[in-house]
Parts: C-alpha cells; structure tokens; sequence
C-alpha cells in the first residue's frame, strides 16, 4: 500500500497541473461523455450527502454512503486541467463499469461542498475504498497513474 502512495505522490510532483482559486477564464465547459450507459456522474451537495459521505451528520467519522468504491473528481468548467483530465474519467468510467463509480462536483455552483473539503486547487480527487479512510490527490493526474491507485488502492481491498 505504501507503494502505490509513493507513486502517487510521485505522480503528483511530475505530472501534477491544477487550477488555483475560483474564476470564469473560460466559459468552455468539461464534456461528460455517455458509453453505452456508462459515464460520470455529476453531483449538487445534496447528492453527494445522499450517495457519498454525509459530513453535515458526521463531521468527525468517515462514512461512506456507497457501496462501490468511487471517485470524486472536484472540477470547474473554466480550469484547462479540469478539461483534460475529463475524458479519461470518461474512459475510466466505461472500463471500470459496475467495479467502481466515478463522480464529478463543479466547484464553482457547489461551493459549500468545496469548502468543506478544503478545495484550494483544482482538479482535486477523492479516492474512497468501499471499506476505509478516502485518501486526496490534487493536480490533474496521468491515465495510467489513476488506473494504479483504481487497481492497487480501490479495487484491492474489496
């Protein structure tokens, strides 16, 4: 396990691009791409209270409302990193279909949210085990670098 964080930090300090702070740059928006049923889900609070983590009820204990392992991808529609790292989410999605969940929250409409996890630079990545502590990554990170924390972080303790 120690690997796979080493790796990701790693990854993190090469390859890392991200955003800072909050602003409409750019009006293009990140494209959520629909394979054959299977695509990113995007959450308001409300949903992520309901199928992610309730932190308003349980501010000091993790609990994790799904029952797949997930994603949560932090995003604004402005950020060019955001906009890279979409479509392989995209593609994670539809390979990893029915194994894990892959969800997006728009920092700049769900800002409440983004405070509570202490957004400070975007993309930021939630990464929840089914059983277990989520661990966050920041920048926009390479495909192969979130298949191995897929494979080696959320899918090995199933």
């Amino acid at each position: 396990m120690k690997n796979i964080f080493l790796t990701l930090a790693l990854s993190i300090a090469v390859f890392s691009t991200g955003c800072a702070g909050s602003g409409a740059e750019n009006n293009q928006t990140a494209k959520s791409v629909v394979a054959e049923g299977v695509k990113v889900v995007k959450l308001t609070k409300q949903e992520f209270i309901d199928r992610v983590y309730n932190y308003e009820a349980n501010p000091n204990e993790w609990i994790y409302e799904g029952k797949l392992p997930a994603i949560v991808d932090f995003y604004a529609d402005w950020c060019a990193p955001c906009r890279l790292v979409a479509p392989i989410l995209d593609e994670l999605a539809q390979e990893y279909s029915e194994k894990i969940v892959i969800y997006k929250v728009d920092t700049d409409k769900e800002k409440d949210l983004a405070r509570a996890f202490a957004i400070r630079s975007i993309p930021s990545m939630l990464f929840i085990p089914a059983q277990g502590r989520p661990q966050m990554s920041q920048g926009a990170l390479p495909k192969e670098t979130i298949k191995q924390v897929i494979d080696n972080f959320l899918l090995s303790q199933d």
